[in-house]
Protein backbone atom coordinates (compact mmCIF):
# COMPACT_ATOMS: atom_id res chain seq x y z
CA UNK A 1 0.00 0.00 0.00
CA UNK A 2 1.31 3.35 -0.99
CA UNK A 3 0.89 6.35 1.36
CA UNK A 4 0.10 9.59 -0.36
CA UNK A 5 2.31 12.60 0.48
CA UNK A 6 -0.39 14.50 2.46
CA UNK A 7 -1.03 11.44 4.69
CA UNK A 8 2.66 10.91 5.25
CA UNK A 9 3.19 14.50 6.38
CA UNK A 10 0.19 14.28 8.72
CA UNK A 11 1.61 11.06 10.18
CA UNK A 12 5.00 12.70 10.66
CA UNK A 13 3.38 15.53 12.63
CA UNK A 14 0.82 13.52 14.69
CA UNK A 15 3.11 10.70 15.87
CA UNK A 16 5.73 12.96 17.47
CA UNK A 17 3.02 15.07 19.10
CA UNK A 18 1.35 11.97 20.53
CA UNK A 19 4.71 10.74 21.78
CA UNK A 20 5.43 14.07 23.50
CA UNK A 21 2.00 14.07 25.12
CA UNK A 22 2.61 10.57 26.54
CA UNK A 23 6.04 11.54 27.86
CA UNK A 24 4.58 14.67 29.47
CA UNK A 25 1.76 12.70 31.10
CA UNK A 26 4.12 10.15 32.61
CA UNK A 27 6.59 12.81 33.68
CA UNK A 28 3.95 14.64 35.81
CA UNK A 29 4.02 13.88 39.53
CA UNK A 30 1.36 11.38 40.62
CA UNK A 31 -0.39 14.05 42.74
CA UNK A 32 -0.91 16.22 39.65
CA UNK A 33 -2.56 13.34 37.79
CA UNK A 34 -5.00 12.54 40.59
CA UNK A 35 -8.17 14.58 41.16
CA UNK A 36 -7.82 17.15 43.92
CA UNK A 37 -9.51 16.23 47.20
CA UNK A 38 -9.78 19.09 49.64
CA UNK A 39 -9.58 18.19 53.32
CA UNK A 40 -10.24 20.52 56.20
CA UNK A 41 -7.28 21.93 58.08
CA UNK A 42 -7.76 19.44 60.94
CA UNK A 43 -7.82 16.50 58.52
CA UNK A 44 -4.60 17.70 56.88
CA UNK A 45 -2.86 17.89 60.26
CA UNK A 46 -4.19 14.56 61.52
CA UNK A 47 -4.53 11.68 59.04
CA UNK A 48 -7.30 9.99 61.05
CA UNK A 49 -9.36 13.14 61.56
CA UNK A 50 -12.30 11.87 59.50
CA UNK A 51 -12.44 8.66 61.54
CA UNK A 52 -12.18 10.74 64.72
CA UNK A 53 -15.10 12.90 63.55
CA UNK A 54 -17.16 9.74 63.01
CA UNK A 55 -16.37 8.53 66.54
CA UNK A 56 -17.34 11.96 67.89
CA UNK A 57 -20.69 11.79 66.10
CA UNK A 58 -21.33 8.37 67.65
CA UNK A 59 -20.48 9.77 71.08
CA UNK A 60 -22.81 12.72 70.53
CA UNK A 61 -25.60 10.33 69.56
CA UNK A 62 -25.05 8.27 72.73
CA UNK A 63 -25.27 11.44 74.82
CA UNK A 64 -28.48 12.53 73.05
CA UNK A 65 -30.17 9.14 73.54
CA UNK A 66 -29.09 9.02 77.21
CA UNK A 67 -30.37 12.53 77.93
CA UNK A 68 -33.66 11.77 76.17
CA UNK A 69 -34.35 9.19 78.92
CA UNK A 70 -34.05 11.70 81.78
CA UNK A 71 -37.22 11.61 83.87
CA UNK A 72 -38.08 8.00 83.01
CA UNK A 73 -39.04 6.18 86.21
CA UNK A 74 -36.71 3.77 87.92
CA UNK A 75 -37.88 0.15 87.73
CA UNK A 76 -35.73 -2.65 89.12
CA UNK A 77 -34.94 -4.92 86.14
CA UNK A 78 -36.34 -2.31 83.72
CA UNK A 79 -34.87 -2.21 80.23
CA UNK A 80 -37.27 0.01 78.26
CA UNK A 81 -38.47 3.64 78.35
CA UNK A 82 -41.41 2.38 80.46
CA UNK A 83 -38.85 2.02 83.26
CA UNK A 84 -35.08 1.48 83.69
CA UNK A 85 -32.65 0.26 86.24
CA UNK A 86 -29.06 1.50 85.86
CA UNK A 87 -27.71 -1.29 83.64
CA UNK A 88 -30.98 -1.49 81.70
CA UNK A 89 -30.60 2.19 80.80
CA UNK A 90 -26.98 1.76 79.70
CA UNK A 91 -27.85 -1.32 77.66
CA UNK A 92 -30.81 0.45 76.02
CA UNK A 93 -28.77 3.53 75.09
CA UNK A 94 -25.95 1.46 73.59
CA UNK A 95 -28.38 -0.86 71.75
CA UNK A 96 -30.00 2.16 70.09
CA UNK A 97 -26.70 2.55 68.22
CA UNK A 98 -26.23 -1.18 67.59
CA UNK A 99 -23.72 -1.74 70.42
CA UNK A 100 -24.68 -4.85 72.38
CA UNK A 101 -23.84 -5.03 76.08
CA UNK A 102 -24.43 -7.65 78.76
CA UNK A 103 -27.34 -7.14 81.15
CA UNK A 104 -25.93 -6.33 84.61
CA UNK A 105 -23.74 -3.46 85.85
CA UNK A 106 -21.10 -5.94 87.05
CA UNK A 107 -20.96 -7.57 83.60
CA UNK A 108 -20.90 -4.22 81.79
CA UNK A 109 -18.01 -3.11 84.03
CA UNK A 110 -15.82 -5.81 82.47
CA UNK A 111 -16.22 -4.91 78.79
CA UNK A 112 -14.45 -2.31 76.68
CA UNK A 113 -11.18 -0.72 77.70
CA UNK A 114 -10.37 0.31 81.24
CA UNK A 115 -9.65 4.04 81.40
CA UNK A 116 -8.15 6.18 84.14
CA UNK A 117 -10.58 7.93 86.47
CA UNK A 118 -8.63 11.13 85.88
CA UNK A 119 -11.49 13.47 84.85
CA UNK A 120 -9.34 14.97 82.09
CA UNK A 121 -9.26 11.63 80.27
CA UNK A 122 -13.06 11.13 80.20
CA UNK A 123 -14.95 11.19 76.92
CA UNK A 124 -18.71 11.45 76.38
CA UNK A 125 -20.15 7.95 76.02
CA UNK A 126 -17.74 6.39 78.55
CA UNK A 127 -19.36 4.13 81.13
CA UNK A 128 -18.82 5.14 84.74
CA UNK A 129 -18.95 2.37 87.33
CA UNK A 130 -19.86 2.72 91.00
CA UNK A 131 -19.94 0.56 94.12
CA UNK A 132 -20.27 0.84 97.89
CA UNK A 133 -17.22 2.10 99.77
CA UNK A 134 -15.17 -0.58 101.41
CA UNK A 135 -16.65 -3.32 99.24
CA UNK A 136 -15.36 -4.74 96.00
CA UNK A 137 -17.51 -5.01 92.94
CA UNK A 138 -19.67 -2.76 90.84
CA UNK A 139 -23.33 -2.28 91.67
CA UNK A 140 -24.20 0.86 89.68
CA UNK A 141 -23.36 2.24 86.23
CA UNK A 142 -24.00 5.42 84.24
CA UNK A 143 -23.04 7.14 80.98
CA UNK A 144 -20.68 10.10 80.96
CA UNK A 145 -22.20 12.97 78.93
CA UNK A 146 -19.39 15.53 79.17
CA UNK A 147 -18.49 18.54 81.29
CA UNK A 148 -18.21 16.48 84.47
CA UNK A 149 -21.75 15.07 84.26
CA UNK A 150 -23.31 11.64 83.76
CA UNK A 151 -26.78 10.17 83.18
CA UNK A 152 -27.95 7.20 85.25
CA UNK A 153 -31.07 5.49 86.52
CA UNK A 154 -31.09 6.28 90.24
CA UNK A 155 -33.01 4.07 92.65
CA UNK A 156 -32.72 6.85 95.26
CA UNK A 157 -34.23 9.51 92.96
CA UNK A 158 -36.68 6.98 91.53
CA UNK A 159 -35.97 8.03 87.97
CA UNK A 160 -33.28 8.62 85.34
CA UNK A 161 -31.30 11.73 86.26
CA UNK A 162 -28.22 13.67 85.24
CA UNK A 163 -25.69 14.12 88.03
CA UNK A 164 -22.42 15.95 88.58
CA UNK A 165 -19.30 13.93 89.37
CA UNK A 166 -18.55 16.59 92.01
CA UNK A 167 -21.78 16.11 93.93
CA UNK A 168 -21.53 15.95 97.69
CA UNK A 169 -20.74 12.54 99.11
CA UNK A 170 -23.56 10.81 100.97
CA UNK A 171 -24.22 7.34 102.41
CA UNK A 172 -26.82 6.97 99.64
CA UNK A 173 -24.33 7.74 96.86
CA UNK A 174 -22.10 4.92 95.70
CA UNK A 175 -18.40 5.60 95.21
CA UNK A 176 -17.06 6.10 91.71
CA UNK A 177 -14.94 3.04 90.94
CA UNK A 178 -13.89 3.15 87.31
CA UNK A 179 -14.38 3.99 83.66
CA UNK A 180 -14.95 1.65 80.73
CA UNK A 181 -14.55 2.90 77.17
CA UNK A 182 -16.70 1.22 74.54
CA UNK A 183 -16.30 3.78 71.72
CA UNK A 184 -12.67 4.51 70.88
CA UNK A 185 -11.44 7.60 69.09
CA UNK A 186 -12.34 11.28 69.32
CA UNK A 187 -10.85 13.88 71.61
CA UNK A 188 -11.10 13.77 75.41
CA UNK A 189 -13.63 15.95 77.20
CA UNK A 190 -11.99 19.24 78.12
CA UNK A 191 -13.96 19.86 81.32
CA UNK A 192 -11.91 19.61 84.49
CA UNK A 193 -13.68 18.00 87.43
CA UNK A 194 -12.54 16.26 90.57
CA UNK A 195 -13.35 12.63 91.18
CA UNK A 196 -14.91 13.00 94.63
CA UNK A 197 -18.48 11.73 94.87
CA UNK A 198 -20.30 9.22 92.73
Amino acid sequence: MQISPPSRSLRLVVHPMLGCALVAAFAMPMQAQMPAVKLGTAAQRRPFALWSESAQKLRDSLVNVARAQIGTRYVFGGTTPKGFDCSGLVRYVMASLKVELPRTAAQQARIGDEVSTDPGSLRPGDLLTFGKKGRGGVSHIGIYVGQGRYVHASSVAGRVIESDLNRTASPLIKAWRGVRRIVAGAEPDTAVVSSSGG
